[in-house]
This record gives C-alpha cells, sequence and structure tokens, in this order.
C-alpha cells in the first residue's frame, strides 16, 4: 500500500490548497471497533491508542500515534515525521498545532457524506478539551478534501480496481459456464463461494447477499438473501456481485434469460426491457463528464428510461467504488430527502462509478445492469467489459 498511500497524501496536500486549508487533522483512538475512512486512504490500517494525522496545506505530513503503532507508519515511508507517544498525546498534539497555528482546522465530520464521518462525538470533545481556544472556533468540516480525496483515484488505485473488475467477469463466466436450469438461488450462491476461493478472492459485501442472486419475479430484488427459489425456463436470472482484491472492489451485475422448450430468443417483452435498459445506462453515461452535477446525469438516465415507458428506478443512478463498494463521496442520484446534498455535487476528474438501474418485467423477473465507469477528461470510459446482450440459457 505504499506507493497508494503516497500518492493520496501528496493529492490531499493539493486538496488543501485548492480549499484554502491550513490543517486536517483525523483523530482516531481503537480504530478496529471505530473505524475512522479516512483512515483507508491516509494509512491503510488501523491504530490503536489516541492518535493524530496531520496534513498541512505546505507539505508537512505529521503522524503522532502510540509507541507501538509508530514503526508501522514510519515502514510507509509516506510521512515525514512520526512521533510516539506512552501516557498522552496531549503534549505532542498540543505543541504541533501551537506550532503550526492553523487559521483553519479541518475535521472528518459530515452530515451527507459517510465516508467523511468518521470523528466520533467522543473524539470531537477529547479534540476541543485537547486543543481549547483559540483553536476549537477555527474547527470546521472536512468533507470537501476527504469527499474528493477519496473520489479521484489515483493510478494505482484505478490498477486494482481493474483487476478486481476482471477477477469478477472471469467469476460471472464461470457462473454462466454451469447448468443452472433447476438450481436454486442458495446453491448458485454456494458455488460462487468455490470459484471465489480458487482465485482467492473475497467478495465485495456481505458474504450472505454477494453474489446476489435472483430468478424469476417472487425474488427479492435489491439486497435480497438468496432462496430456494429454482431457476425455471421463462425466468430472468439477475445476478449482483463485487469482489475485493489487494482492498479494492467491483460492482458489476449480468442478465440471463432461461429459453422455455422451442425459443431461440428471448420474449418480446423481456427484449424491448433490456434493450431499454441498455439505453438508459447509456443516456446516463454520456452525461457523466467531470464538473457536471451529480443529479443531471442521474436524471438522464432516468429520464431514458422513463420515456422508454418504464417506471423509474428506485435508487440513485451511480456511487463511487473503490475501497469500498459503496465507497462514500457524490451520488449519481436526484433530490431525494434521503441523498442530502450528495446530488448537487459536481462529478470529480478520475473517479469511478458504478452505473446502475433495471426495471422488473413481469411474469419473467428483473433484469438489472451495472457497469464500472472511470471518469476521464473525454467522459465516462467502460472498466469493465459492458453486456451489451442478453444472456440465453
Amino acid at each position: 500500500m505504499n506507493t497508494i498511500t503516497q500518492e493520496k497524501l501528496a493529492q490531499a496536500v493539493a486538496l488543501l490548497n485548492e480549499h484554502n486549508i491550513d490543517a486536517w487533522v483525523t483523530f482516531v483512538r481503537e480504530t478496529s471497533q471505530t473505524p475512522d475512512p479516512a483512515l483507508d486512504i491516509l494509512l491503510g490500517f488501523g491504530l490503536t491508542w489516541e492518535s493524530a494525522l496531520i496534513l498541512t496545506r505546505s507539505g508537512e505530513k505529521l503522524a503522532l500515534v502510540g509507541r507501538y503503532d509508530a514503526d508501522n507508519v514510519k515502514k510507509l515511508a509516506a510521512y515525514d515525521r512520526v512521533q510516539g507517544y506512552d501516557q498522552s498525546i496531549r503534549e505532542l498534539l498540543t505543541a504541533e498545532i501551537k506550532r503550526l497555528n492553523p487559521r483553519t482546522i479541518a475535521l472528518n465530520y459530515s452530515p451527507s457524506d459517510s465516508g467523511s464521518d468518521g470523528l466520533t462525538h467522543g473524539m470531537w470533545l477529547k479534540l476541543r478539551d485537547l486543543l481549547g481556544e483559540p483553536f476549537v472556533s477555527r474547527f470546521v468540516s472536512a468533507e470537501d478534501i476527504a469527499r474528493r480525496l477519496r473520489e479521484r483515484k489515483s493510478p494505482a488505485e484505478v490498477a486494482r480496481i481493474r483487476t478486481a473488475i476482471k477477477k469478477t467477469e472471469t467469476l460471472y463466466d464461470a457462473l454462466f459456464d454451469l447448468p443452472l436450469t433447476g438450481m436454486t438461488e442458495i446453491q448458485v450462491h454456494s458455488l460462487a463461494s468455490d470459484y471465489a476461493a480458487k482465485q482467492d478472492v473475497a467478495f465485495g459485501w456481505e458474504r450472505i447477499s454477494c453474489p446476489i442472486v435472483n430468478a424469476g419475479e417472487l425474488s427479492s430484488i435489491g439486497h435480497g438473501i438468496p432462496d430456494t427459489i429454482k431457476i425455471e425456463p421463462g425466468m430472468v436470472v439477475h445476478f449482483d456481485m463485487g469482489l475485493r482484491i489487494d482492498g479494492y472492489c467491483s460492482d458489476l451485475q449480468r442478465d440471463a434469460y432461461v429459453l422455455r422448450p422451442g425459443e431461440t430468443k428471448a420474449p418480446p417483452e423481456v427484449q424491448r426491457a433490456w434493450d431499454a435498459c441498455r439505453a438508459a445506462l447509456e443516456a446516463g453515461r454520456a452525461a457523466l463528464r467531470a464538473g457536471v452535477p451529480c443529479w443531471m446525469v442521474d436524471k438522464a438516465a432516468r429520464d431514458a428510461l422513463v420515456d422508454a415507458g418504464y417506471d423509474e428506478f428506485k435508487h440513485a443512478f451511480g456511487h463511487h467504488v473503490g475501497l469500498k463498494v459503496h465507497d462514500g463521496g457524490s451520488l449519481l442520484g436526484p433530490h431525494w430527502e434521503k441523498y442530502g446534498g450528495l446530488p448537487d455535487m459536481l462529478v470529480e476528474p478520475e473517479s469511478v462509478y458504478a452505473i446502475e438501474l433495471g426495471v422488473m418485467v413481469p411474469g419473467h423477473g428483473y433484469l438489472g445492469l451495472e457497469e464500472d465507469v472511470l471518469v476521464t477528461g473525454t467522459g465516462a470510459v467502460y472498466l469493465s467489459e459492458p453486456q451489451t446482450e442478453l444472456i440465453l440459457i
């Protein structure tokens, strides 16, 4: 992780200058119990005692940590100075803050973005006690820095995401090579574990629902746990799966139709729905460019699907993918209350999104499309090999 940590710290310093913030302080303790999402980016592993990672707009990178964490941080070769302590962080922290005398101190709290909201209330109270005035009055949210740092993927991060995507596509190929007809959702879900073990990879979210396996219209759509429903002719079979490799994730969906006796292609209503979903996905991808408000991307995809005669999907069109399958940050979504201000944010360059939508085809099941894309200077390009035709079983 050394290369990635070094790349991300350099990005962080640039962001501090971009947002005119003097210092960013990530203040944590016992992160195995209360992890701060920023640590995944700034360090790559957990810390035990009260610890402060301090980055400044002048480029200083300081780590004030417990004695038994100090050597691990030094091995990253990413921080200019690593100081350990035994009894209390107070003396180290107050001395550094007084020396730096920052006009603004960014902390990890946010009402909208879970990926920028790692500072617990207890640690905020502790920090207020440690620093006192005038520094407490200089506290501001680090959301714009932490969010953009997570969104703007470095070259090494993109490379790892690509690897996870390729492995996921290989696993999908193995699943579709199975004699799926007659199997239950649970059986297919179980076989995915066997293939993942052979590839020595981990699943991207809770194993109980990864992969999501949907057979027909009675299956539990969304984040449903696989059931005893059997895959039968006339059904749409839908998969949703992500893998995590070397700390980075993928998130892809795939669809198939199980032919009835005498059928050589999907029924017209299934094919029309598939074509509408593909067209809507492409409409959203075409709108996905750096600097565009996120809600406008969602609207392009949503309008295309509704204009084709289908109900709008009940979720956001796109979410970030990276260290997590749902990586926090801005959201390609509509102005719904549950999404807060995330849809109003602008698309960041070099961000990786999973773009997704789908429709229920009565009598057949759910068609869901999801691909991973990278926002470049010329628009959004596929990192995955997109499914462009409905698979026939």
